[in-house]
């Protein structure tokens, strides 16, 4: 066998490779976080607000949302078999996607899949944004993919990629995400 075609053979080995890699189809990870915030929805003529809890990690999210006093307002676990959200008098709703769970339990939609990669500041993977801009240090400012318009806030000091603020909007809702702490931990 020649030098050439033994060459061929492994690049076409390498290719095929590559390409089970990333298969069409196959969901795109979001690097795990754990943060401590507050979050604000509004639309439709409602609004919501109340603290956060989001854990994130191969094996899916977790999230709690709390009245001022830390109170679990809703209790929510999402993986690839579903999601469940639990009330404070445990009652359970059941769905496919966080985003139809919570527009059914709640009455406004969590774009939950999209979120876990823009509240770490990167556009969602294989999905091309409509719009992307970014301060002169690289940080993402304003993006606009999935039909959401999302607006960036970074603390002053120190200097940070991981931002503070996320203003979120589509149509008639509005979502503001304030993150006060990247953490790590368990429990709420």
């Amino acid at each position: 066998m020649s030098v050439v075609r033994v060459f061929a053979a492994l690049l076409l080995s390498g290719l095929l490779t590559a390409c089970v890699a990333v298969a069409p189809g196959s969901k795109p990870v979001a690097a795990d976080f754990d943060i401590l915030g507050r979050v604000l929805i509004s639309g439709e003529g409602r609004a919501f607000s109340s603290g956060l809890r989001w854990r994130h990690d191969a094996a899916g999210d977790e999230l709690w949302l709390m009245s001022p006093v830390g109170q679990t307002l809703a209790h929510i676990v999402a993986d690839d078999a579903g999601a469940v959200l639990t009330t404070p008098d445990q009652l359970e709703y059941r769905d496919r996607s966080v985003e139809s769970l919570t527009r059914r339990a709640l009455g406004w939609p969590l774009p939950l899949g999209g979120l876990r990669h823009w509240i770490q500041a990167v556009p969602i993977p294989g999905e091309n944004p409509a719009v992307s801009n970014r301060d002169g240090t690289g940080r993402l400012l304003l993006l606009e993919q999935a039909g959401w318009s999302i607006r960036y806030s970074y603390p002053e000091a120190p200097p940070t990629t991981l931002p503070r603020r996320l203003d979120l909007s589509r149509s008639d809702q509005q979502i503001r995400l304030v993150i006060d702490s990247w953490r790590s931990g368990d429990g709420p």
